[in-house]
């Protein structure tokens, strides 16, 4: 049955394939969600700037909603924009998770707690199926994240192709990054109606991780 969601947003290629999948399924997109450091600065689970952001929901047809946090008051504010979804009649939030279940259980419990239905279009699916979907689906995914203790920094920049999946494998990279040895961002694909004008910037070391900026064209 159909139902209107919103798409937990983090501008990578778990949650466009799950967006993709979800409106495949005949479900009806009414906003992305993403939440922010609490100063508004970076995305908290791919470091992207709203600009970056806005501009993947512009050609998605679709407004973005961010939520303000640290880790301390992540939680609150995560339910207080599900409970505002449900009071505008929005059915169920989609998420882009695979099969880490600690993950699950919390959007279960913050879901139950906004009184919101939710949706996993990827969930148990073969890690590298899903990778082959993304590629022959058209989709465009850039590195922009790597957790230099698991993933030589070699590896930022890097497009997802069928070469690469196959790359990451003979390492022993989980290819799919769900351990959070590295993230992406979509820049294309069949959920936009034009690519994302980006470029990519310097690569800055954060802790142990190696981040590339990304950054919209000048004029866009």
């Amino acid at each position: 049955m159909q139902k209107t969601f919103f798409m937990s947003w983090s501008g990578g290629k778990d949650s466009a394939l799950a967006y993709y999948r979800a409106v495949l399924d005949g479900h009806v997109p009414v906003a992305l969600f993403t939440m922010f450091e609490k100063d508004g600065s970076k995305s908290r689970s791919h470091g992207l700037s709203l600009d970056v952001m806005e501009a993947q929901a512009e050609r998605m047809g679709l407004p973005l909603v961010i939520g303000k946090a640290d880790w301390s008051g992540y939680e609150q504010e995560f339910i207080k924009q599900l409970k505002s979804f449900r009071n505008e009649g929005i059915q169920m939030g989609v998420y882009g998770d695979i099969d880490l279940e600690d993950h699950l259980e919390w959007v279960k419990k913050v879901s139950a707690e906004a009184g919101m239905k939710l949706f996993h279009p990827l969930w148990q699916e073969p890690r590298k199926s899903l990778l082959q979907e993304l590629v022959d689906e058209g989709f465009k995914a850039v590195i922009t994240v790597v957790d230099t203790e698991r993933l030589d920094e070699r590896f930022l920049g890097r497009e997802f192709t069928s070469e690469l999946i196959e790359e990451l494998e003979a390492l022993g990279i989980d290819a799919c990054g769900e351990e959070g040895e590295f993230h992406t961002v979509i820049i294309d694909g069949p959920i936009f109606v034009e690519p994302v004008p980006v470029v990519f910037g310097e690569r800055l070391q954060v802790e142990h991780y190696r981040v590339l900026e990304v950054k919209l064209r000048s004029g866009e």
